[in-house]
């Protein structure tokens, strides 16, 4: 007998019937769509739109029985509860700052150890160079994660991604706290900065999912303070915290900071990838019904999973090669990144070398860092406002900057 996957694997010609009932849109972004729906001919009025049925008819003609076969696509519902988009503006504001605190604690995480690298070299004899190691390899699993962790969000959802990397990230501060060599130091570092990675990944996905287009603005400018907010911070409480207790405390500060984005996240914010949302609902349905038809586009998608992760390992590099704005803006960011660290590197020789001061004094030189940080923040409303004027003059389509 004949199986939905079965059939779907061979199809070569898709159409949609129009529901002759009402529809509402709420938009999407094509980034966060599964892998079958990328192609110039896709449709995505699945994802795309809420129906009053939370049904749309998909007639497929495969290649490998020559039958037109019908599914039932499974939708959100006219303002469905369970559509990210459509939950209280409230709890959206609480996901969206969950996460962001998950990724100030990150950055935080990333920076603050750096307060106290004349500590470590003396606890392990080892030069300024290789101390400072334990902040390349952290901030080097960044460039690393991401290329494992976003394909897989789009594959598992978002919400499995969060909890077992933030777990894992957890477990492995513990080692480079009690540490007792240099080297299983540095090798914590490096697994916890790819591990940590997910979120600063996830983040801009996760805020797609909740917020309309129009909307985004202020949710984004909130996470994007957080990468630069904490490493400024990180040094400030470090300086301290080491001048107190010694730098072993830095990282049992960590445990404690991720410890606690980790419950939060994890028992507070529920999946808010839509096509994984759907995909449940699907199942839920075909089991109720006994009919195979309910169904989505994830799962009329039977690649082999290797298949998949190779196309979208491959997107953002299309991405960063083929559009020049995705160039410009990550060589621009690159260079922000690389010197708000270099001062991190830099003050501690400035201050506590050439002038005598202690952590905790070098890390005030940071405060303004985070000023700079907070007033770009403050500004996002109003340009965001600005924005939202042109998309209306304009009708939907304001000039490209």
């Amino acid at each position: 007998m004949e199986t939905p996957d079965s059939r779907a694997s061979a199809d070569v010609e898709e159409a949609y019937r129009p529901e002759q009932s009402a529809a509402s849109n709420f938009g999407t972004d094509l980034v966060n769509l599964p892998s079958r729906t990328l192609g110039d001919d896709a449709q995505l009025r699945e994802f795309t739109q809420e129906t009053v049925s939370g049904q749309i008819l998909k007639v497929v003609k495969s290649n490998k029985t020559g039958n037109i076969e019908r599914y039932q696509l499974v939708t959100f519902t006219v303002d469905d509860k369970e559509n990210p988009k459509n939950w209280s503006k409230a709890y959206k504001w609480w996901c969206t700052m969950t996460v962001a605190i998950t990724c100030f604690v990150v950055a935080f995480n990333s920076a603050v150890i750096t307060a106290d690298i004349p500590g470590v070299m003396r606890e392990f004899n080892v030069s300024e160079e290789v101390a400072l190691l334990s902040v390349t390899l952290f901030v080097a699993g960044f460039g690393i994660g991401p290329m494992i962790f976003a394909p897989l969000s789009e594959i598992v959802g978002r919400r499995p991604i969060y909890a077992s990397t933030l777990l894992l990230a957890v477990v492995f501060i513990i080692p480079g706290a009690v540490a007792k060599n240099i080297e299983t130091l540095l090798v914590t570092r490096a697994l916890d900065g790819i591990a940590f990675s997910a979120p600063m990944t996830l983040v801009g996905g996760t805020l797609a999912d909740l917020w309309i287009t129009e909307e985004r603005g202020v949710p984004m400018a909130a996470f994007s303070a957080a990468p630069f907010i904490g490493p400024a911070i990180g040094p400030l409480v470090g300086g301290f915290l080491s001048d107190a207790l010694g730098w072993r405390w830095l990282y049992w500060m960590q445990l404690i900071l991720s410890g606690f984005v980790y419950i939060l996240i994890t028992f507070t914010v529920p999946e808010t990838y839509a096509p994984k949302i759907l995909t449940r609902r699907a199942a839920k349905l075909r089991k109720s019904t006994n009919d195979d038809r309910h169904v989505t586009e994830q799962d009329l998608d039977t690649r082999p999973l290797g298949q998949r992760l190779r196309l979208f390992l491959i997107r953002p590099f299309q991405l960063l090669f083929g559009e020049a704005i995705v160039f410009c803006i990550s060589v621009y960011m690159s260079v922000l990144y690389g010197l708000l660290y270099m001062f991190f590197v830099a003050y501690p020789i400035i201050y506590q070398q050439g002038k005598g001061y202690r952590a905790g004094t070098t890390g005030l030189m940071f405060i303004p860092i985070a000023v700079g940080v907070l007033c770009s923040a403050f500004c996002a409303p109003m340009v965001n406002k600005h924005y939202l004027g042109l998309v209306a003059k304009h009708g939907g389509n304001p000039p490209a900057e």
